[in-house]
């Protein structure tokens, strides 16, 4: 049997006396498009950060690939791909030089990292305009190039941090049809966003983290179940939205009667 993509273990992470990551357990399958969820400020992406070696655990281990990342770091970096929260792009760069440096630090030949960069700007819609510095493109555009980077070499598993966040809507169709490819290839995403429509619509299987803990893991179809099964309405079909706003406590069926807050002034 493969070893799963990611694995963790009791995985921590303490800034001072606050815990922003407590004992998380967990496994993603090779080959799954996974969703990490949770309301702002729960802790992912200080998880995604110590997933992706970017940050180091207080305590707990992390595995990919079989690999333990404290062990074997350059190893598993050159098989993952990241777009994270900041992005972190060279912004002096064009958008090909971009590219092209981050493929040959990955280790790909210059003919391979040129046409693979001359694929990626054309299907990102970054071509039109060669000589445009990084940091002069609008934040969707910057978003694609980030995406673009992490993808360049070929990635067994890919981490995206909010990725759809201010790229327009028919860039976002194009990302998510290259996404579910990837995944049909056997790559592994593992995917944390806001926005619970497109994680329902991609994810076959969701975690969802709150106050640093681990409060709910498994398929869609399992959380709908224990979910239902534990507000005794086994026969509800819950969307996604639904399921979070239950398990961290935002609202159940008992809330939605009871009257919105409202500004003083506004009301």
């Amino acid at each position: 049997m493969d070893a799963p993509a990611i694995a963790t273990r009791d995985l921590t992470r303490r800034f001072g006396q606050f815990t922003a990551v407590d004992n998380l357990t967990f496994s993603v399958a090779q080959g799954q498009f996974f969703g990490f969820l949770g309301p702002n400020g729960a802790g992912k992406s200080t998880t995604i950060r110590m997933l992706t070696g970017l940050l180091a655990p207080t305590s707990g281990q992390v595995q990919l690939l079989g690999f333990d990342f404290a062990a074997h770091p350059i190893e598993i970096k050159r098989q993952i791909g990241v777009v994270p929260e900041g992005l972190a792009l060279f912004g002096r760069l064009t958008a090909s030089e971009y590219l092209r440096f981050v493929g040959r630090m990955y280790g790909l030949d210059r003919e391979t990292t040129n046409r693979r960069t001359g694929e990626l700007l054309d299907f990102m819609n970054l071509a039109d305009e060669p000589k445009k510095l990084a940091t002069d493109f609008s934040h969707g555009m910057q978003k694609k190039l980030a995406l673009a980077a992490a993808v360049i070499h070929g990635p067994r598993v890919l981490f995206l941090d909010e990725p759809f966040e201010g790229v327009d809507a028919i860039a976002a169709g194009t990302l998510k049809a290259m996404l579910q490819r990837m995944t049909e290839r056997g790559a592994t995403i593992f995917l944390t966003s806001h926005v619970l429509e497109i994680v329902e619509r991609l994810c076959s299987h969701v975690a969802i983290i709150h106050q640093g803990r681990l409060v709910a893991n498994g398929s869609l179809d399992e959380l709908r179940t224990g979910v239902a099964l534990a507000g005794d309405q086994a026969s509800e079909k819950l969307t996604l939205e639904e399921i979070f706003l239950r398990v961290v406590g935002g609202a159940g069926p008992e809330a939605k009667a009871e009257a919105v807050p409202e500004l003083s002034w506004l009301a």
